[in-house]
């Protein structure tokens, strides 16, 4: 009886966050974004713990090159993108062909389209940034790509089921990080397109340790294995914010991998390469990034006394 009232009350908080999520949904997306830069300044000043997170991250990276003001500057406009992206996401339900050029541009995606053309899938290189769920889900409207994504599912299961419901809405499969080798595997036969955020934290078993932000930092090798071993091309694709307000969707060029034959070295230098190209962004739109991840709690067995 119990589990059937759990079942009941997780039910009932998941219709209550959809019906919230439509409402929003139904707000001008340039009000929507001004709302969002609004509830950033008061959750500015409410979630100091987070906030102090993100600010103790821009300290590590930053702080021999820039004074504690901007530090505090800075920290306030990676607040307010996030609450923007509080409201933006809901427009996923309302994204259509006809009204895609609101929300986005594109820029090279003829860099996807050359990938795919080898017929082993495309792998694709992103991270916690800019607006990562709005990319996927008008890349898929925009190119009619066959879509999958690795997730973490979310601790909440009424979140996760919320999530799941807008991620999927036009057609993504979504793959549960814990058994995605498999899913990853077949890429190649189905010539699918997945994304993978390559840019948190891992247990030292999953990664392997290079430099990102000039720190080292536990990377998934999950990627560099995968497309190793398939011959799948990686392309990375991240989304900017504009003046107008509508995000420039970016496809760089297939990333060269190193192919030695030594597997370790290989993995290390590749998985590198894919941090040496989320930084490049992280650097030239520092805003953009989820600085609130504790992207270097796990540390070579080295430092583990420093």
């Amino acid at each position: 009886m119990a589990f059937k009232n759990s079942a009941a009350v997780s039910t009932w908080i998941y219709g209550a966050m959809y019906g919230v999520v439509k409402i929003l949904s139904w707000i001008p997306i340039r009000a929507a974004q001004f709302m969002g830069r609004i509830f950033g300044l008061l959750m500015g000043r409410l979630l100091k713990r987070r906030v102090s997170s993100s600010l103790e991250n821009l300290r590590c990276v930053f702080g021999q090159v820039m004074p504690e003001s901007e530090l505090i500057a800075l920290n306030q406009r990676i607040i307010a993108h996030f609450a923007q992206m509080i409201f933006e996401i809901p427009h996923i339900l309302r994204l259509s062909p006809n009204n895609l050029d609101r929300y986005v541009t594109f820029q090279n995606e003829k860099a996807l389209i050359r990938a795919l053309e080898k017929g082993k899938g495309v792998f694709i290189l992103t991270g916690h940034f800019g607006n990562w769920e709005l990319m996927s889900a008008a890349t898929v409207l925009r190119l009619g790509v066959k879509n999958a994504v690795v997730v973490r599912p979310a601790d909440f299961e009424p979140a996760d089921r919320l999530l799941t419901r807008l991620r999927s809405r036009f057609g993504t499969e979504i793959i549960p990080k814990r058994r995605a080798m498999k899913k990853l595997l077949s890429a190649e036969k189905e010539n699918k397109v997945i994304g993978i955020l390559l840019d948190q934290n891992v247990d030292w078993y999953e990664g392997v340790f290079v430099p990102f932000l000039s720190k080292p930092a536990c990377t998934n090798k999950g990627l560099a294995l995968v497309a190793a071993r398939t011959g799948s091309p990686v392309v990375p694709m991240f989304s900017v914010r504009q003046p107008d307000g509508r995000y420039r969707i970016i496809f760089e060029d297939e990333v060269i991998l190193d192919q030695t034959g030594d597997k370790i070295r290989d993995i290390e230098k590749n998985t590198e390469k894919f941090n040496q190209i989320i930084e490049k962004y992280v650097k030239k739109y520092p805003d953009h990034w989820f600085w609130f991840h504790k992207r270097w709690k796990t540390k070579p067995y080295c430092l583990l006394d420093a």
